[in-house]
């Protein structure tokens, strides 16, 4: 492996273990789970801004509609994610919300008439499965309603898959950072009028919390922006893999934390899921047929981050 490619290799799996400390925060800023997603936003937008408008910056500019739509789903996709975590254990918020590489590949299939691998039938299978098992193996004792936390962490995949679909059409005219900035920017809106909509907890009770809420901000443009910098220097699908370290990154904390464990069922749900996202993204990189043209996209999946 080359030196560029060791660093960015580092970089990634830095960003990815930065990600894993998302639920843990939430948890910890003493608000609402839509305020936690607000106040990552509003801390992080001010190290947007300075970032791209450094004099070798990509500017400001003006927002794509692509960038608009972006960042609406990037506020569902927080909102329902952190109501997940605070309903649910840590562990299967986080696993549950990576079925996004599955749901964006079964999207494709459905829609745009994109037939994929038989591989990918089977990870869809495994990834149901394993859910299904993680849902029905908790013990009644990780989080205020454990069932509705894992139907909101598995709704989360679907606003991330958009999210992800509308970044990708982003990027045809813009850097990583001002579509972060803007989908941001857009996005910090909807989720301060959501949290006083729904009578959450605006402030924060000690300075405790305040770090947690700042201290999402900073993970929000370390995290995000790694990883976004890491893509266009690794191959997507071996980055897709390292990405993987983030549910597991989050189960260990909050084991240690907030004293969660994994029932058996649990694990096997877990680790049934996991593989299968691997075998999603493994399946993405063959030359699927596809009933139009008769050749796949070849293009790896995202993972929620």
């Amino acid at each position: 492996m080359s030196q560029s490619r060791l660093f960015a290799f580092s970089v990634l799996l830095i960003s990815a273990c930065i990600l894993g400390l998302a639920p843990i925060l939430v948890r910890l800023t003493e608000t609402g789970p839509a305020a936690a997603a607000f106040w990552r936003f509003a801390f992080a937008l001010p190290l947007l801004f300075a970032i791209c408008g450094l004099p070798k910056g990509e500017g400001i500019g003006r927002p794509s509609k692509w960038m608009v739509l972006a960042g609406v789903f990037f506020a569902l996709d927080l909102s329902f994610w952190h109501y997940g975590i605070v309903m649910t254990s840590v562990a299967n918020a986080t696993v549950l919300c990576n079925l996004t590489p599955v749901v964006v590949t079964l999207f494709g299939w459905i829609v745009f008439k994109q037939t994929p691998a038989r591989l990918f039938i089977l990870a869809l299978a495994l990834a149901m499965g394993g859910a299904f098992a993680m849902a029905a193996g908790a013990d009644g004792q990780q989080g205020t309603d454990p069932v509705l936390g894992d139907i909101l962490s598995l709704v989360v995949s679907l606003w991330y898959a958009g999210y992800f679909l509308a970044v990708q059409q982003a990027r045809t005219t813009a850097g990583a950072m001002r579509v972060t900035l803007w989908a941001t920017l857009v996005g910090v809106v909807p989720l301060g009028i959501a949290a006083l909509l729904l009578g959450e907890d605006m402030i924060p009770a000690t300075l405790a919390g305040w770090a947690a809420c700042v201290g999402m901000g900073v993970m929000h443009v370390a995290g995000q922006g790694g990883v976004a910098w890491s893509l266009g220097k690794l191959p997507p699908a071996i980055a897709a893999v390292i990405i993987l370290i983030q549910p597991i990154v989050a189960g260990l904390l909050s084991w240690w934390i907030f004293g969660e464990t994994l029932t058996p069922v649990q694990a096997l749900g877990g680790a049934l899921v996991l593989g299968a996202i691997l075998l999603a993204q493994w399946s993405a990189r063959k030359p699927g047929p596809d009933t139009k043209t008769g050749a796949g996209s070849g293009e790896p999946t995202p993972v929620n981050v």
